[in-house]
């Protein structure tokens, strides 16, 4: 067992030494706020605080995690042994020359989210805005590669510690903005596409291939289900999970009606070979009420409890879009993550328990980061299907290498080979390979 001692308890102290060394590194440990007990103790021990108690590990504090209200943050960036590192201490006799707890809280928290910042167009917090976008680390599970920083001192000091390894998962996540580019549209709908067509030169093609598909004799270009689960069926260990856009028809969202049968019957089809969620539409991120209707329409259809979510456009503004969903009984979240770069959001690919900053306390919600999607390269960055590939395998690589889990987000429309998407299924396979044989790892620590 490893004894922490620490000079009081906060809730900012807890959540952070629990997700370190309970949710992550899985290891049984204690606290103490007893100097006498903690120097008597002859096991594993580490002491955080202003000085060195006894002879454990020592990491010595900032201020950051003995607070309780949100103040101005401005952590100043180091390297050491060759990563970025955050909040630096000025102390000899620190095993450690930043407040490694602080820094690995500032990520998962997403402090600077709460702070003031600039919003892009669709209210969001941009990457651009980020420290880790500022400082170059983006693309580094920084929150993982501390950790292991931290077990290596422990280890160096405690041979005898027990740390099992973590092995890597992998999950693939898709949403369905649109189930069907031409179908089941409804006939408004599917008449003002037809006049945009023919109003438009460049897309008059389009008038004949939209109406084989209503006639049945072409299939619909965004319907790539049965593809994908082709894919994931030669992937027995992969994880499939597709959140589906239960939104009323608006500017921002343009779903199939949750009332179309053949919908209902594609979702009910999908639940049988994949975990379900909720896509929240654009309006939900900061409207409980909404989350509550699109939820309860999804449950309705599926017959089970609506327990996931990933926000429509990725809005997301913290704590209100994450109380939304805690208000209504959901407990896992896959937004985390940016629209215009890929990379690790809250500096881990690995899920852990949301911590609001505002009410001051760890909460029942479990924030699932994703490393990549695949509109990032196609709208964000311009990129070729080739060149995205060579990303994906780089941030694969990452998590591989500290144990995590390799999230990934997808759309139906990006796999249809069509509307500029020539390509991708490539990219889809090749890549959902690599991360599938990737999961085998198992990282020692």
């Amino acid at each position: 067992m490893l004894l922490i001692h620490i000079p009081r308890m906060t809730n900012r102290l807890g959540y952070t030494l629990n997700v370190v060394f309970r949710h992550i590194l899985k290891v049984d440990f204690e606290i103490t706020t007893d100097m006498e007990t903690f120097e008597r103790y002859d096991g594993p021990k580490m002491n955080y605080g202003l000085r060195r108690v006894g002879d454990g590990l020592f990491v010595r504090s900032t201020d950051l995690l003995f607070q309780t209200t949100i103040e101005e943050q401005s952590p100043r960036c180091l390297k050491y042994e060759g990563m970025p590192a955050l909040y630096p201490v000025h102390s000899s006799e620190s095993d450690f020359p930043f407040d490694i707890l602080a820094s690995v809280f500032f990520c998962l928290s997403r402090y600077e989210e709460y702070l003031p910042h600039i919003t892009d167009v669709h209210g969001r917090f941009p990457a651009s805005e980020s420290l880790a976008f500022k400082e170059n680390f983006l693309n580094m599970a920084v929150v993982d590669r501390w950790i292991i920083m931290l077990v290596a001192k422990l280890k160096q000091r405690y041979a005898n510690l027990s740390i099992g390894p973590r092995t890597v998962v992998f999950e693939d996540t898709i949403d369905i903005d649109a189930a069907y580019c031409y179908k089941h549209k409804g006939l408004v709908r599917t008449l003002t596409g037809i006049c945009r067509d023919f109003v438009s030169r460049e897309n008059r093609g389009e008038i004949r291939k939209r109406w084989r598909v209503i006639l049945g004799k072409d299939p619909d270009p965004y319907d790539s289900f049965d593809y994908i689960l082709d894919v994931h069926s030669r992937m027995p260990g992969s994880k499939l999970k597709f959140f589906p856009l239960m939104a009323d028809y608006n500017v921002f969202d343009k779903p199939i009606s949750y009332q179309n049968n053949e919908f209902r019957q594609l979702l009910q089809h999908l639940s049988d070979y994949a975990k379900m969620g909720l896509h929240g539409s654009y309006a939900s991120f900061d409207d409980p009420k909404l989350v509550e209707k699109e939820s309860e329409r999804l449950a309705t259809l599926l017959h089970r409890r609506t327990v996931r979510n990933r926000y429509h456009f990725l809005r997301l503004a913290l704590p209100k879009s994450y109380d939304a969903l805690i208000d209504n009984g959901i407990l896992h979240d896959y937004t985390m993550g940016y629209a215009e770069e890929p990379g690790f959001r809250a500096g881990t690919g690995s899920p852990y328990p949301f911590f609001d900053l505002e009410s001051d306390c760890e909460t029942p919600l479990t924030i699932h980061p994703f490393a990549a999607m695949d509109s990032t390269f196609y709208y964000y960055k311009k990129m070729s299907p080739e060149a995205s590939e060579e990303v994906y395998r780089q941030l694969i690589d990452e998590v591989r290498s500290v144990g995590g889990t390799i999230s990934l987000l997808w759309h139906n429309q990006s796999l249809c080979e069509d509307f500029g998407w020539q390509g991708w299924r490539n990219v889809y396979e090749t890549v959902l390979a690599y991360a599938d044989q990737a999961q085998k790892t198992k990282v020692e620590f």
